[in-house]
């Protein structure tokens, strides 16, 4: 399984990428949202990878971070989403957006992208949400303490909370990265904000 490629960009085109590492030129399936945040061909770049395995192709999937990785992977993991899906899908919405819509059952959000229309959509929202309630039982969210300031029930940070549970993140896991956050900001930029702290680590 490659983890990652740290290289020279040597050839984009849209939702493609082709890092040379070691001589070796390794071209990447990706997001546009990846895309935006690439340097120029010639230039120095990682992104982390997904290795898809098929009988007749082996394909990789790059991107920025592991936030989108993370998401790809829960979104390839629904029936009917494959890897090109779940690129389209990534490609018009952020982690964080993609984190609000499931949280929120914004279905309708999804059908942005190329190939999702209604049923699958909601197929997504309902999928990803059965996820979140196997892994956090409900009423198991402990609110943190941020700034000195009490936990508020319903409050921006813990739908935050809620959301990046959608991206495979527990409160336990969550927590300890959102000590400068601010109740008061919208709830994606307290996920956008903490995702970049636990990045950080």
């Amino acid at each position: 399984m490659i983890y990652s490629l740290n290289g020279t960009v040597i050839h984009t085109e849209p939702n493609v990428v082709v890092i040379e590492c070691g001589g070796v030129g390794y071209k990447c399936l990706t997001t546009m949202n990846t895309m935006s945040k690439l340097p120029a061909v010639g230039e120095k770049a990682m992104v982390y990878t997904h290795m898809i395995v098929r009988e007749d192709a082996v394909e990789l999937c790059g991107f920025y971070d592991t936030s989108e990785l993370n998401c790809f992977r829960l979104l390839t993991g629904i029936s009917g989403v494959g890897a090109k899906v779940a690129i389209a899908i990534l490609s018009v919405l952020t982690p964080e957006q993609i984190a609000l819509a499931v949280s929120s059952g914004d279905s309708k959000t999804f059908t942005k992208a190329s190939g999702v229309g209604n049923k699958l959509a909601q197929r997504i929202v309902l999928e990803m949400k059965d996820k979140v309630k196997k892994m956090i039982p409900a009423g198991s969210v402990q609110m943190p303490q941020i700034n000195s300031a009490p936990a508020v029930s319903g409050g921006n940070i813990e739908k935050a909370i809620g959301a990046l549970a959608v991206l495979g993140y527990s409160p336990d896991e969550v927590t300890p990265f959102m000590g400068g956050i601010d109740p008061s900001w919208q709830v994606e930029k307290i996920i956008g904000e903490t995702l970049k702290a636990i990045g950080k680590k």
